[in-house]
């Protein structure tokens, strides 16, 4: 069994893999004398990392740390330094690439961050955009103006606002989704040629609407998790 980790800004995921079967796990549930090697993609701090690994070191299990190269397979890094790409978006990419292989894809991963990553089918990652999540785009709005406020109980919908708090997520929302549809144009190419595929904490939320077809990957990074362990086994 391999061990595939997802250290993102705030939480961890983590999953076991047997025979490319991805299923999540809680850290308290892990059959460590099972474990055969950890593979990690890490964005997040250390500390959330800290027990496993002490139980890797406990059961000599050894640890994979996956890194952006120019090249994986037939995905090409758009950043000439590549090594300045966050391994979460790049794994995106590389997971979307070889789950939809003939498709452009646009790739969409919102949590504390919203990442919006663009990539051909033939594999050549166009770039993307990093926008502030949905909560830190309202935490900011709100922490700098003097009279605008929002609210626990308001839901995000693609509305005009009608009153403060609805203007202040509503707002966050349509940006974000407009990031989406900027993407899309980016590719130049009719829709049904482009997958769109949306993870992360508020994937679903985008998602939902998100008026065109699309799809939600809830374990994304580590489907690219378990691609980059296959190239780098072969």
């Amino acid at each position: 069994m391999r061990l595939l980790v997802d250290v993102g800004n705030t939480a961890l995921k983590v999953a076991s893999e047997v025979n490319s079967n991805i299923t999540f796990i809680e850290e308290a549930d892990i059959n460590w004398p099972a474990v055969k090697e950890i593979a990690i993609a890490q964005v997040g701090p250390d500390k959330l990392l800290a027990n496993i690994t002490a139980k890797a070191k406990q059961f000599s299990i050894p640890l994979l740390q996956a890194n952006v190269t120019a090249q994986l397979g037939a995905v090409k890094c758009a950043y000439p330094q590549f090594q300045n790409l966050g391994i979460d978006r790049w794994l995106g990419v590389v997971a979307c690439h070889y789950l939809y292989p003939n498709k452009h894809c646009v790739v969409v991963d919102s949590g504390t961050a919203s990442k919006v990553d663009v990539v051909t089918k033939s594999g050549e990652h166009l770039g993307g955009w990093i926008l502030p999540g949905l909560d830190m785009m309202i935490e900011s709005l709100v922490s700098n103006t003097q009279k605008v406020f929002s609210d626990s109980e308001s839901l995000f919908l693609p509305d005009l606002g009608r009153n403060t708090p609805n203007a202040v997520k509503n707002g966050a929302l349509i940006a974000t989704l407009g990031a989406v549809e900027a993407g899309i144009a980016q590719l130049k190419s009719d829709f049904d040629d482009i997958q769109v595929i949306f993870a992360g904490g508020y994937g679903e939320l985008l998602q939902l609407h998100f008026k065109k077809p699309s799809v939600y990957v809830d374990d994304l990074v580590l489907k690219g998790l378990r691609n980059w362990c296959e190239f780098i086994h072969k």
